[in-house]
């Protein structure tokens, strides 16, 4: 083979390489336009106007090459780049205590369609992940998308590489049920394309809210939540999920806050499950919850609409202590650059901010938690959106490979 055909192959395998990295770059945002794809990637501008096209092609993005330059800029405006709106999906899914939810999530993060489900989960984790796939499965033929895989998000430890649920707590599930070979089975059931994932809830959020949401740009990232039941922690560290040894890491609901308070499901007391949720919300409020909605929807109501009630108030701020008393020991432990809050947690941030740092600045080494920032979530459904993006992960991989068979 001659010079030329030599330099033209390297080219080609240098651009094929560069796909997967390209495609994360624009799907996480931080490759709007071609200049700044060509300066992330490192390679000319021709490599990566043809890795642009490439994508372009599979249907992943869109290549906008019209004149508008920024506010600014300087010289010929870049072509703008952009996920593809009507390209391909991964089905995502949730179980939690009141129920499921499924969605459609294109790249970007960027939700299609969703729909909830049942009131009541059954103890057979089969019924209801059965359930939650066909409602997916509706989903992909109403809007006729291509979808690239399928992932599920439990409120439980995952256990590596069973896919076992190990400590389903707050739904009646059986301790070690095999959730992912059920989700698997029930995706390959339905003709639905593509490899199938489960993970914990909290561990797909803090995913979801680093590549998209409040935790994007940090290295240290720590997410506590407390959606319908519970709390639950996660750390995402340099982009990657910390899971442990065996996907057990960060199992923070089973802090002690309060030795002399609340029995919890572990067998310990005074736990931040239980200390910290929303049932302890509306408990320390004098408040018996209904079977109207759920206990997040009935904390979240009562914090905003009877934030003044002293007996409100005070609930609130015991719950923040608590709250920040775990975050402390957290910060101690992990020194995070960015702490997430989700669920409950992110009203009770709002509801009063400069008392959780002072708790969190009162209880960690030398006070210097007191400067980590503390930020609420931002997206909707993010435990959903984080299922997706397990699905999509082989994609960005490998998009060559994930998507032409």
């Amino acid at each position: 083979m001659n010079g030329k055909g030599t330099t033209t192959r390297t080219r080609l395998e240098r651009g094929r390489g560069a796909l997967g990295p390209a495609l994360e770059l624009v799907h996480t945002g931080r490759a709007p336009t071609r200049a700044v794809l060509t300066a992330e990637l490192g390679v000319t501008r021709a490599t990566a106007g043809a890795v642009a096209a490439e994508l372009e092609a599979l249907g992943l993005i869109t290549v906008d090459s019209r004149p508008g330059a920024g506010a600014g800029s300087q010289g010929r405006p870049s072509h703008r780049l952009s996920v593809d709106d009507q390209g391909p999906v991964a089905l995502a899914a949730q179980v939690h205590a009141d129920g499921y939810r499924v969605a459609l999530v294109g790249l970007g993060g960027r939700i299609v369609a969703t729909a909830p489900g049942c009131g009541t989960v059954p103890a057979d984790p089969a019924q209801v992940l059965g359930e939650a796939v066909e409602a997916g499965a509706a989903l992909l033929r109403a809007t006729e998308r291509r979808c690239v895989g399928a992932g599920l998000a439990v409120p439980s430890a995952v256990a590596e590489p069973e896919g076992t649920a190990l400590n389903p707590l707050h739904i009646a599930w059986p301790v070690g049920a095999p959730v992912r070979d059920i989700f698997a089975e029930r995706v390959r059931a339905a003709g639905i394309e593509g490899p199938a994932f489960t993970g914990n809830d909290v561990n797909l959020a803090a995913l979801a809210e680093h590549r998209h949401g409040a935790g994007r740009g940090a290295q240290h990232l720590l997410c506590v939540a407390t959606g319908h039941r519970g709390v639950g922690g996660a750390l995402v560290l340099d982009g990657r999920l910390h899971t442990g040894s065996s996907g057990l890491a960060l199992e923070v609901g089973h802090l002690t806050v309060n030795p002399e308070g609340r029995p919890c499901h572990c067998g310990g007391k005074g736990c931040l499950d239980v200390e910290a949720d929303p049932l302890a919300f509306l408990t320390a409020a004098g408040r018996d919850p209904g079977p109207e909605v759920s206990l997040l929807q009935q904390a979240r109501d009562l914090l905003r609409t009877e934030a003044a009630d002293p007996a409100v108030r005070r609930a609130t701020e015991e719950l923040i202590d608590r709250l920040g008393l775990g975050l402390a020991g957290l910060v101690n432990i992990l020194n995070p650059d960015r702490i997430i809050l989700g669920g409950l947690h992110r009203e009770l941030l709002d509801a009063d901010p400069e008392r959780l740092h002072a708790v969190v600045a009162d209880r960690s080494l030398w006070g210097q938690g007191g400067g980590v920032p503390i930020l609420p979530c931002t997206l909707d459904y993010n435990s959903l959106v984080g299922a997706a993006e397990v699905a999509w992960q082989p994609v960005l991989d490998d998009p060559l490979g994930a998507l032409v068979r």
